[in-house]
Formats: structure tokens, C-alpha cells, sequence
């Protein structure tokens, strides 16, 4: 490719949405896990008890339940980014490459 091809391409308004879709559902997402992993981190911080209370009585606590929740938190947000990427921004990027291989 040359550089006259590369600076068509960034200029192409496929690729400029493209980026731009890419970058709201990455910042999202990431600012999404961010909440979630520091609201966990603070609430160790500042109110550990309740973290070590046993879930009705027995030797599980509502820590490793709060545990359990934010990994499966962490897949559902991949999941979220799969979907959205092969709904939304592969099909753009498939346009994109047709359009600019002609």
C-alpha cells in the first residue's frame, strides 16, 4: 500500500465511525470493569466487616459472593463486547475493506 492509499483510507467516513464506535465501546466498557474492581477495592477499604459476614450462617461469606459477581460481571461485559463487535463493527470494517480494495 502506499501512503496515498493509507491517508484515503483515514479519511474514509467508514473508518472515522468505525474508530469511533470502536473507542465509546472499549472506553465503556473499560470505565464500566474500572466502577466495578474500585467500588470492590473501596468497599474492602473502608467496610471489610461486611465482607466477612457469613451468608445465613454458614462459612460463605458475602465476600465470595461479591467475588463470584464480579467475575461473572467480567465476562458478561466480554460477551457485551463480542456481540457489539461482530453486530456492529465488523460488518463496518468488512464494508470498509470492500470499498477500498476498488
Amino acid at each position: 500500500m502506499t501512503p496515498q492509499d493509507l491517508d484515503r483510507i483515514r479519511q474514509h467516513p467508514d473508518f472515522l465511525q468505525l474508530v469511533r464506535r470502536k473507542q465509546r465501546l472499549t472506553w465503556s466498557l473499560t470505565a464500566a470493569m474500572l466502577v466495578i474492581y474500585y467500588g470492590f477495592v473501596l468497599l474492602v477499604a473502608f467496610a471489610p466487616g461486611v465482607l466477612g459476614q457469613s451468608l445465613s450462617g454458614g462459612v460463605t461469606t458475602v465476600g465470595m459472593l461479591v467475588g463470584v459477581v464480579i467475575v461473572i460481571l467480567s465476562f458478561a461485559l466480554t460477551g457485551i463486547y463480542v456481540q457489539r463487535t461482530n453486530a456492529i463493527l465488523d460488518p463496518l470494517n468488512d464494508k470498509l475493506k470492500q470499498e477500498c480494495a476498488q
